[in-house]
């Protein structure tokens, strides 16, 4: 019988799951389990707890969520909101039922207000009303959030359980979606940009005004961050939380504008066309900066730039057209 301690990632495939796991794999003494969509539907509730009862993990990353840019979002509300609050609700209460101590669940930095004062703090969550546009989803992740501290809160003495959160800004890099129309921003761009070049076409068209501005993390810094919370002594995460606001924001600490993204991603393309903004197509959030001193003064510090960052995916993007 294996000693390793076992690691349940759920959305493995997906661009975070796949960057957690790639990062765990390095580790001794750590034998990662998945399961495929196929091999387990999360949505499931007596499929979840099965596999909870049969693998009795140490360990649980909740990183599996639908997720899509602004046409998705808009598009798909019901399935948003009821097949993320489905998979984390069953993943929940099914780690609990089999004896999991330790779970961290990621969200998003959409829980947020709408008009958030900025750089955001975890504890605006529920100050004030959300982005229409992805409100479904947002719902959905405050409600994991929730989950988690309501278990903590009626059983981590009596169970020894210890259920965190981390908030992610906007991620990219390797394992992203580049859908033309379910991405979010940066793959859709490197699409949209190399499909320019390949076709040598005039111009590229940027929904909405290019003036929100946008904070991005590269995958990898959060696979790291996700393993460093996870990882840090129970003491010294609850000094830097609360039980009712015990979420972790994960940035890079600065942001840009979607026109300033958009040039850099054309030079890193090599598209040297021009760039236009339709203004008639939604722009979202104004600004959205997460303020991420909580999980810094831990000792954590991102460290990919955008630029490199940005080169890596679209290295990843080639890979993934040539296949």
């Amino acid at each position: 019988m294996s000693s390793d301690q076992k690691i349940y990632v759920a959305g493995h495939n997906g661009m975070v799951g796949s960057a957690i796991v790639r990062l765990l794999d390095q580790r001794e003494g750590v034998r990662c389990i998945t399961r495929s969509h196929a091999e387990l539907d999360l949505t499931e509730q007596a499929a979840v707890r099965d596999f909870f009862a049969s693998e009795t993990p140490d360990q649980v990353y909740l990183a599996a969520a639908k997720v899509g840019g602004i046409h998705a979002n808009e598009t798909y509300p019901a399935a948003f909101i009821y097949q993320n609050m489905m998979m984390e609700a069953n993943i929940i209460d099914a780690a609990f039922r089999s004896g999991v101590k330790k779970l961290l669940f990621l969200g998003s930095s959409c829980i947020y207000p709408q008009m958030a004062d900025q750089p955001i703090q975890e504890q605006a969550l529920l100050t004030g009303p959300l982005e229409p546009t992805n409100e479904p989803y947002a719902i959905a992740k405050i409600a994991g959030i929730k989950l988690c501290e309501s278990y903590n809160r009626q059983y981590g003495t009596s169970h020894q359980i210890d259920y965190r959160s981390a908030m992610p800004t906007n991620l990219y890099g390797v394992g992203d979606n580049y859908h033309p129309e379910n991405s979010h921003v940066i793959p859709g761009l490197i699409r949209r940009f190399h499909e320019a070049c390949m076709n040598q076409a005039a111009e590229v068209v940027v929904w909405g005004s290019g003036t929100p501005r946008r904070e991005f993390l590269y995958v990898d810094d959060m696979a790291a961050a996700c393993v460093h919370l996870m990882h840090l002594d129970e003491n010294r995460y609850a000094q830097h939380t609360q039980p009712m606001c015990s979420h972790i924001n994960v940035g890079s600490g600065s942001d840009i504008t979607i026109k300033e993204l958009a040039e850099i991603i054309a030079d890193v393309v090599g598209y040297t066309g021009e760039i236009v903004f339709d203004r008639s197509k939604p722009d979202g959030t104004p600004r959205k900066l997460m303020d991420s001193t909580r999980l810094t003064d831990t000792g954590w510090q991102a460290e990919v730039g955008l630029r490199d960052g940005l080169a890596r995916a679209y290295n990843d993007f080639k890979q993934k057209i040539s296949q």
